[in-house]
């Protein structure tokens, strides 16, 4: 018996590069609001690490330190959320695996609770398309007055509407910040090798367990 196995009764899951793989439609909304301001773009690949903090953050983090003015970061980040929002899900799709997790979990009756950096409303727009048949029992974005990931105001806020201790709860994402909330929010840290980050990242941040595959999650549960 894997000896990490307890009575977890509910999964708290990262979005994007855990449950879905959202990273051309960023890459793809950035690049064109960089382009029609004359700024450089970038690959996809680069994007693996300028995501995870939110979208604000994001464009900060494509712009070089003599281009990051309040205004450029300010039209910037307005211009992507206009593009974001209309293109969210043109190449966006749940990962190889994540349907057939989602059918056992649920099937074993845990709760179910989706936690994102991304703004609540965008987190919504792509669960209700992508996730709808799983009836999560919460989804949570970012939102103006609960502080973002890693701090664990919002994690905490997810057990409590779950009716669930933090120590009975897995927490599952693919970066630094998902570890160190888990941590932060008593909850237990999985990381996933599919999403945007390093194996190292996520052992260097406190992941208890990493799994390469979804369905490996259930190692975990009696």
């Amino acid at each position: 018996m894997n000896q990490d196995r307890k009575c977890f009764k509910a999964v708290i899951f990262d979005l994007d590069g855990t449950l879905i793989n959202s990273l051309q439609d960023i890459a793809d909304s950035m690049n064109r609001v960089l382009a029609a301001k004359g700024f450089p773009t970038y690959d996809c690949a680069s994007y693996r690490y300028f995501v995870g903090k939110g979208l604000k953050n994001l464009v900060v983090r494509t712009l070089s330190e003599e281009q990051r003015t309040e205004e450029n970061i300010t039209e910037l980040y307005a211009d992507l959320l206009k593009d974001y929002e209309k293109n969210c899900l043109q190449k966006t799709a749940l990962y190889r695996g994540i349907p057939e997790l989602l059918d056992t979990l649920k099937g074993r009756k845990l709760k179910l609770a989706i936690l994102s950096n991304k703004a609540d409303v965008l987190t919504r727009k792509i669960a209700d398309k992508l996730l709808f048949q799983w009836s999560f029992d919460y989804i949570l974005g970012a939102k103006d007055l609960i502080p973002r990931k890693p701090d664990p105001t919002g994690v905490l806020m997810v057990s409590k509407t779950l009716g669930i201790s933090p120590e009975e709860i897995l927490y599952v994402g693919d970066t630094s910040v998902d570890m160190k909330t888990a941590i932060a929010g008593g909850m237990y840290p999985v990381g996933v090798t599919w999403g945007f980050r390093t194996r190292e990242e996520l052992l260097e941040n406190g992941a208890k367990t990493i799994i390469d595959k979804p369905e490996e999650l259930l190692d975990l549960l009696n």
